[in-house]
């Protein structure tokens, strides 16, 4: 790793991973970044990133080093990927050995969204509503969201209604297997986005 690395233990609070490095870019020491969203601009304005190397997955799960800064030279958009000069990756095999770190970014340091505007990593978690049956009810809770080259897609797992005091359960197919589905994030389906509350509201119908 780069001698430069800001010690582990000041890595703040807030990290948010919005990528993976899956390699080397060209021969100067630049990394290839996956972003986990369509939306990089986090990634490509951070002045710094922070780094942590996942090592292989283990009986008690999987281990992970201590974050570690990275000042970010120059970073651009290369196709869906971004790529990134960091400041003390000087040749292609340094850049190569970073391959599977994760790239997080402090939240706090996200660039500001207008008012109908949200980061995806944002959206994620939240418990998903719906009122197709006329009455607002909970469904499930968003999983990922994916681009579809027009908007974004939210991947919603479907639960059952919680008996009182207990957490929400996934519901199951007839394999055992999680129920999702598929809900375009576009304004004629989602009715309101309440970040504070973790909630999204939406007319999509629930029926699968």
């Amino acid at each position: 790793m780069p001698s430069d690395a800001i010690t582990p233990n000041a890595a703040p609070d807030d990290l948010v991973e919005l990528g993976r490095i899956t390699g080397a870019y060209g021969v100067k020491g630049w990394v290839k970044v996956q972003p986990h969203s369509a939306q990089a601009d986090g990634l490509r304005r951070a002045k710094t990133w922070w780094l942590t190397r996942l090592a292989p997955e283990t009986a008690r799960g999987v281990v992970t080093s201590v974050p570690t800064a990275h000042r970010v030279l120059q970073a651009r958009p290369q196709g869906t990927a971004v790529v990134a000069q960091l400041d003390g990756v000087a040749d292609r095999d340094q850049a190569e050995a970073m391959r599977g770190y994760t790239v997080q970014v402090p939240r706090s340091e996200f660039p500001a969204t207008a008012d109908d505007e949200y980061y995806w990593v944002d959206l994620i978690g939240c418990a998903f509503y719906s009122d197709a049956e006329g009455e607002p009810a909970r469904v499930g809770i968003v999983e990922d969201v994916m681009d579809n080259g027009a908007h974004a897609i939210l991947r919603v797992v479907l639960q059952r209604a919680p008996a009182p005091g207990a957490e929400p359960e996934p519901r199951l197919d007839p394999k055992g297997r999680p129920m999702e589905m598929l809900v375009p994030f576009v304004a004629a389906h989602i009715l309101a986005v309440d970040l504070s509350a973790r909630r999204i509201d939406s007319n999509w119908p629930t029926e699968i």
